[in-house]
C-alpha cells in the first residue's frame, strides 16, 4: 500500500506570462504574509501576464475590490471554520452570499465563477471534523446563490486533497475513493453532477519527492523517460500528476459519475526551504506542466482534454504554517514583493520568457541589518541568533535552502536582517546586544538573498494559516506525514499573528528553542565557531 501511494500523492501549483497564455491556467493568491503586497499591484500582475483565472482562499474585501471591474474569473473560497455554521443555518449562507457575492455583482463587479466551500476538509488529520458538514454547507451556499439569482453563472464545489482517492493495485485504472469517505464522496459527486460543477483536487508532485527518499525524481516532472514510467495495462504514465488525475478519473467511474469535469485547484513547486525546493526544479516543473496543458492531449483515461489548473501560487507567504515543511513559505512564482523568480512561458511553447513583475512596490529604506564582525562580545551570539529565528522567518537557513551553505557570519546576518525587515526596519530591531549593525550595501551573495521589506498594504488573511492558502495541515495517504510535523522547529517558526510582533531583544532573554547555525535536517541549531 505504501508503494501505491508513492505515485498517487502529490500537490501542485501553476502560473501564466504576458501575451498568449494557455487558457486553462489560473493562479492561487494567498495572503498569509507579514507585509502583503497591495492587491491593486497583485491584480495588475495577473492582468499583465495574461492570466484569466484566480483562486482566493477567503472573501478579502481589499482583494475583491481590486478584482472588481476586471474580466478575471474568480473562484472565492470559504474557510473550514465556517462550515459548521453554514451547514446548520441557512440564514448564515444567505448572509455570506449577500456580503461576499451580491455586494460585488453588477456592471463593475467581480466576475465570480466558483465558490469553493472549505479547503481540503477531508484530510485525515482533521479526524472527520468536517466530514458531515461540507456537503450541507455546499447545498446551503448553492441555495443562497440560486435565491440571489446567480445560479446560472456561479458554481459551487469544494477543493479536496489527493488523499481522497487511492488504488489497491498501484495502477491508476483501479482508483477508488478512500473507504472511510466513499459514501460521502458519492453524495458530493451526485451534487456536482446534478449542478454541472467540477471536482476540484489539489495535487503536489513535490511532496512525493520530499516525503519518499526512494521516489524516482524524474517522475515528479513531465520529462520522465519510458524506462522509469508507470505501465498500466499498456498505458504509460510519465508523471505522477497524470497518474493522480487518472486515479481520480477511475474513482469517479466506480462512483458512477464518469462525466464530472476536473479542476486541479492547486499545483506548483516551492523554490526554497528544502534541497529539492529551488528555482531550477520549479522552472522544470512548470515548463513541463504548461507544455502538457498547451498540447491538450489529456491523459490515458481522459484523452484530448486536460483539467484546468490553478498554479500555487502567486506570491511567497512568510507567515504560513511550516508544519508540512520549511518550504511552505516559498511556493510563489513571484517573491513576496512581486519579483519573478525564474523564466516561465505561460503559452506552453517552451520559450525563455520572463514574467511581468509587480510595479511600484513601496519598499522600505535601502538598508540591511547584518552581523557586526567588530563586536567584542560574541559569547551569546548563538542565543541571539536563535532568538531572532524564533521571532522571524529563517527557513532559508535549513539544509538545502538558499542560505544553508553560507559561513557563520552570513547565517547570523540572515537571521538578524529578517527580524529587522519584518519589524519595519525599527532601529532597535538591529542591535542584539551590539552584535548587529545597519549597513547600506546589499549583503546578498550567490543564492542567498537579503530582502528589503515592503510597506504593508494592511491586507492580511483573516483565515488561520492552517485553513487558508495552500497545502496546510498535512495528512498524507498511508501515514506518509512529513517528519517535520513533530519537530519543535515548526512551532518556533509558526507565527500567524496579524498584529505587530516586534520586541527588542533583551540580553537576559532565552530563545524558545535552540537554533545553532550548524544545521541538521531536524534541528535548527546555531553552533557558531567563535
Amino acid at each position: 500500500m505504501v508503494q501505491a501511494t508513492i505515485f498517487l500523492w502529490a500537490f501542485v501549483l501553476l502560473f501564466v506570462p504576458t501575451g498568449i497564455v494557455a487558457q486553462d491556467i489560473g493562479v492561487n493568491w494567498g495572503l498569509i504574509a507579514s507585509h502583503p503586497l497591495d492587491p491593486k499591484i497583485g491584480v495588475q500582475m495577473i492582468k499583465d501576464n495574461g492570466i484569466k483565472k484566480v483562486k482566493i482562499f477567503d472573501a478579502e474585501k481589499n482583494v475583491l475590490d481590486a478584482l472588481s471591474g476586471t474580466d478575471i474569473e474568480v473562484m472565492v473560497g470559504i474557510p473550514n471554520y465556517f462550515l459548521k455554521s453554514l451547514s446548520e443555518k441557512y440564514s448564515v449562507a444567505q448572509a455570506w452570499v449577500k456580503a461576499n457575492i451580491t455586494a460585488y455583482m453588477g456592471k463593475n463587479g467581480v466576475n465570480f465563477k466558483y465558490v469553493a466551500v472549505g479547503n481540503e476538509p477531508f484530510l485525515t488529520a482533521y479526524n472527520g471534523s468536517f466530514t458531515n458538514l461540507t456537503l450541507p454547507a455546499m447545498k446551503n451556499i448553492l441555495k443562497a446563490i440560486n435565491e440571489a439569482g446567480y445560479g446560472k453563472d456561479i458554481k459551487v464545489s469544494t477543493p479536496l486533497n489527493g488523499d481522497v482517492y487511492t488504488t489497491p493495485t498501484y495502477k491508476p485504472s483501479n482508483g477508488v475513493f478512500r473507504p472511510d469517505i466513499a459514501d460521502i464522496m458519492g453524495d458530493i459527486c451526485e451534487f456536482l453532477d446534478k449542478n454541472d460543477a467540477a471536482f476540484i483536487v489539489n495535487i503536489y508532485p513535490f511532496l512525493n519527492l520530499y516525503q519518499n527518499p526512494g521516489f524516482p525524481e524524474n517522475y515528479a516532472f513531465f520529462d520522465n523517460p519510458d524506462s522509469t514510467s508507470l505501465d498500466d495495462n499498456g498505458a504509460k504514465y510519465h508523471s505522477v500528476l497524470d497518474a493522480n488525475i487518472d486515479t481520480l478519473v477511475a474513482a469517479l467511474n466506480v462512483a458512477k459519475y464518469p462525466n464530472i469535469s476536473i479542476i486541479i485547484g492547486e499545483a506548483g513547486w516551492p523554490t526554497d526551504g528544502n534541497i529539492y525546493a529551488n528555482t531550477s526544479n520549479a522552472e522544470r516543473f512548470y515548463s513541463g506542466l504548461l507544455k502538457k496543458i498547451a498540447k491538450k492531449d489529456g491523459t490515458p483515461l481522459r484523452p484530448n482534454t486536460y483539467p484546468d489548473v490553478y498554479m500555487f501560487s502567486l506570491l511567497d507567504e512568510d507567515q504560513k504554517s511550516i508544519d508540512p515543511g520549511m518550504f511552505e513559505r516559498h511556493w510563489g512564482i513571484f517573491s513576496f514583493d512581486g519579483k519573478p523568480k525564474f523564466p516561465m512561458d505561460l503559452s506552453g511553447k517552451g520559450q525563455n520568457k520572463t514574467l511581468v513583475g509587480g510595479k511600484n512596490a513601496p519598499y522600505l529604506a535601502k538598508q540591511w541589518c547584518v552581523y557586526n564582525e567588530d563586536s567584542s562580545d560574541k559569547k551569546d551570539l548563538n542565543v541571539k541568533v536563535s532568538w531572532a529565528c524564533n521571532n522571524t522567518d529563517c527557513t532559508t537557513l535549513v539544509p538545502g535552502a538558499s542560505c544553508s551553505d553560507m559561513g557563520n557570519d552570513t547565517r547570523a546576518s540572515v537571521a538578524f536582517n529578517m527580524y529587522y525587515q519584518m519589524a519595519n526596519q525599527n532601529k532597535e530591531a538591529c542591535d542584539f546586544g551590539g552584535v548587529a549593525k545597519i549597513v547600506k550595501q546589499d549583503p546578498s551573495s550567490g543564492t542567498c538573498k537579503f530582502p528589503i521589506m515592503i510597506k504593508s498594504s494592511q491586507t492580511t488573511s483573516n483565515s488561520s494559516s492552517a485553513s487558508a492558502s495552500g497545502p496546510s495541515t498535512p495528512s498524507l495517504p498511508l501515514n506518509l506525514n512529513p517528519l517535520l510535523s513533530n519537530n519543535p522547529f515548526d512551532n518556533a517558526f509558526d507565527f500567524t499573528s496579524e498584529t505587530a510582533f516586534f520586541t527588542p531583544f533583551q540580553s537576559n532573554q532565552t530563545p524558545i528553542f535552540w537554533v545553532p547555525l550548524s544545521l541538521t535536517l531536524f534541528s535548527f541549531q546555531v553552533q557558531l565557531e567563535l
